[in-house]
């Protein structure tokens, strides 16, 4: 199959090693991003890009902060987690926010080319462990509903209640936007309708829990 992919990782060796795991599933067509600042450049730039690779852990991705912002703006892009840890809770919010699957690091070439596989056919994949793990996991319904309703955010909703969350004020967030303060407080006032919730405070708290920031 031929499938524009991006790995997204700040090890040069494992970039490689997942490229040689990818091309074989995939073919040549893969790019490469070292932090999440170029990835984000790179979905800009080419939108034939179909399979995101992402490092959790890489410079300018905050938790699951790059995951959250690359659905939100290009929803039509499958995200793989790729991460050298394994909490069963990460795993979770990962997949309510729109994760297509989880692999660690560890995993075999098989088991990449067979989460591939599942993936572009539509599945999540995890590794069976982490799965029974999730399985076994008490099911937060804040947490789920809340990323249910996060999805409801236009792209320009999303950054506003991330600089909510970041502490800053509307003046601030309209300056940093290039926009005018009355349209940040109509973007604040349908961000808490949309997230069903009373005041930007609440809000905050709520997204940098579910981002695990």
């Amino acid at each position: 199959m031929s499938v524009k992919a991006l790995v997204a990782d700040d090890h040069p060796l494992f970039r490689v090693a997942l490229k040689q795991a990818v091309n074989s599933m995939l073919g040549d067509n893969i790019l490469e991003a070292s932090n999440l600042p170029d990835a984000l450049s790179l979905l800009a730039q080419d939108d034939e890009i179909e399979l995101v690779f992402l490092d959790l852990n890489m410079p300018g991705n905050d938790g699951l902060m790059g995951l959250s912002q690359i659905r939100h703006r290009y929803p039509d892009v499958l995200v793989i987690i790729v991460s050298g840890e394994e909490d069963p809770q990460i795993v979770r919010k990962a997949l309510d926010l729109g994760s297509s699957g989880f692999i660690p690091k560890s995993t075999s070439l098989d088991n990449i080319a067979l989460a591939i596989e599942q993936v572009l056919d539509g599945r999540q994949w995890l590794p069976d462990e982490l799965a029974t793990q999730i399985q076994n996991l008490d099911s937060s319904s804040e947490e789920t509903e809340f990323a249910s309703k996060l999805e409801l955010l236009t792209p320009q909703q999303f950054t506003v209640l991330k600089m909510m969350a970041d502490g800053l004020l509307n003046k601030q967030i309209a300056y940093e936007l290039g926009i005018k303060e009355t349209t940040i407080k109509q973007h604040g006032s349908a961000i808490l309708k949309k997230l069903g919730l009373n005041n930007r405070t609440q809000a905050g708290v709520l997204f940098k829990k579910m981002m695990g920031v």
